[in-house]
């Protein structure tokens, strides 16, 4: 981090997003272009981060990797092109995710693996792939996108509520073995989002129950005490306050954006 940054502004700063490509993760990454940052964007699919890019301005510092974040050697050589291409990585967003349904009964050994390797082992190849540097530098924001699925339970996402209650587990752990380093490490947990991936519980519900698109909407949304589902853009003001330099002395959080679900 440049000493003469503006505390309040992410000038000089390099960050990486992962599942940059749409949702919250785009979100996001807007957030922190317009707050001065450098960007990458990582995701699986190049076309969509390149839209994405296009979306935010050529006359940003953006960059664009496509990478699994399941395959180590993989998020190593995505790294490394971002720090050839924008320098040192002051903040790493840990969003790339997925989910999937099934009953508990239903859980293959196929699908709990996929949960746990795009949802958890992703965040942690790639927080081993920037932590280094951050701690040789004395300054570094992680921030993980888990949800609300990580701070209590729901029926028929087993596989995908352990994996964010991992990654929260993560969280924790790490950021006090951070806490005298100038690294800070959090997570951000949303209810449902209004997102594609979310769009795809829906079709899900849909399909399972009958049910007409109103009202497996309204069935979402009484989890949420404002009768809602949160907007990306309400995750992205809450990890670009994290990632601020002011915001030192918030770590090891798990913060709720779910309208009251979890207090």
């Amino acid at each position: 981090m440049n000493a003469t940054a503006n505390a309040y502004s992410l000038d000089d700063m390099h960050a990486v997003v992962t599942g940059g490509g749409s949702g919250i993760g785009a979100a996001i990454a807007r957030e922190l272009v317009e707050a001065g940052a450098r960007v990458t964007l990582m995701g699986r699919d190049a076309a969509k981060l390149e839209a994405q890019r296009a979306e935010l301005g050529k006359s940003h510092a953006i960059h664009c990797v496509a990478v699994d974040v399941t395959q180590p050697d993989a998020v190593a050589d995505a790294f490394a092109s971002a720090r050839d291409a924008l320098g040192p990585i002051d903040i790493l967003v840990n969003n790339a995710g997925q989910a999937q349904a099934a009953p508990f009964g239903k859980t293959d050994l196929g699908l709990w693996q996929r949960m746990l390797d795009v949802n958890l082992t992703g965040v942690f190849l790639c927080t081993q792939a920037a932590l280094p540097s951050m701690i040789e530098r004395g300054f570094g924001r992680i921030v993980n996108v888990a949800s609300t699925a990580g701070q209590i339970g729901y029926p028929y996402v087993t596989a995908y509520c352990a994996a964010k209650h991992g990654v929260i587990g993560l969280t924790r752990a790490l950021a006090l073995e951070t806490a005298t380093t100038g690294v800070t490490v959090n997570a951000v947990c949303p209810g449902y989002t209004e997102t594609p991936l979310l769009q795809t519980s829906l079709d899900q519900v849909i399909t399972k129950t009958g049910r007409s698109a109103d009202d497996a909407r309204a069935a979402l949304q009484r989890a949420n005490p404002q009768r809602r589902f949160i907007e990306p853009d309400e995750v992205a003001h809450a990890v670009l306050w994290l990632a601020m330099p002011e915001s030192g002395s918030m770590t090891g959080q798990s913060i709720s954006i779910s309208g009251g679900e979890v207090m």
